[in-house]
């Protein structure tokens, strides 16, 4: 995939990614806190940042973060939803190529966006900024489908009408964790769900790179086949959307 479209992809879907895509549950900040040692003076990298959804848990607990973002649209949404913390610094750099200082960072984060990073590139860069013993945590939040028929009736919906679908979902995969770090990294998981009303759901649809927008000849289609998912299977108005969120956690070997 060119690189180019990487980081362009997503610039057509920022207003329904900020207002629909989950956030990441505390315990997710309690485990790197916990394992990376973090303090007050604890320097973080959030890379491949997007609108700041990641950035803004690391920064309500008081840390210094830079999050590195290449698409102008997310990285300025990012600073308009970040503009009250002090310790936000917006960069405009990609995994590959960070323009951080060598050695300064205690952590590194990515959250939904590592599948996308060019790992043999992104490797020696990481090693590079961050400090001896410092540690990586890569994070998703992955759709609960194999036991869920709500969330089954929905990945049918993505797979029939979301163009690239298989080829981009990276749900079941996470390619190229272990070869990343040298070593199996430690593994989390934690619960989390969004309550969404129609409208809210259309919106989650429309946040995917992959999902067909407006104008698109099977935006139609796909939004009554939606609305069908949401009548049968919402709950007093309300579709829950269930996730597992999965942090992926290590240092370089």
């Amino acid at each position: 995939m060119p690189a180019v479209d990487t980081v362009r992809r997503f610039s057509n879907r920022v207003e329904n990614y900020v207002k629909y895509r989950p956030g990441y549950p505390t315990a997710v900040y309690d485990t790197l806190r916990q394992y990376a040692n973090l303090t007050a003076d604890s320097r973080i990298a959030d890379i491949g940042s997007g609108t700041g959804i990641l950035t803004q848990l690391l920064l309500e607990h008081g840390h210094m973060v830079a999050g590195v973002e290449p698409n102008k649209e997310m990285r300025e949404a990012s600073q308009q939803l970040l503009a009250g913390f002090e310790g936000f610094t917006a960069v405009n750099a990609t995994a590959e190529a960070t323009t951080l200082p060598d050695h300064s960072l205690d952590l590194i984060t990515a959250g939904q966006a590592f599948h996308w990073f060019n790992h043999a590139q992104a490797r020696p860069e990481f090693q590079q900024v961050l400090k001896p013993g410092g540690w990586v945590g890569l994070v998703w939040n992955q759709r609960r489908v194999a036991d869920r028929p709500s969330m089954q009736a929905y990945e049918a919906l993505m797979y029939q009408y979301s163009e690239q679908y298989e080829e981009l979902n990276q749900a079941n995969s996470y390619p190229g964790i272990e070869p990343f770090f040298g070593q199996p990294p430690l593994t989390f998981t934690f619960d989390n769900v969004q309550l969404f009303d129609f409208d809210g759901l259309r919106g989650r649809f429309l946040s995917s790179s992959y999902a067909p927008t407006p104008g698109h000849p099977l935006y139609e289609a796909a939004m009554a086949d939606l609305q069908g998912v949401f009548e049968q299977w919402g709950e007093n108005g309300r579709f829950p959307f269930i996730y597992i969120t999965r942090l992926f956690l290590g240092q370089f070997h």
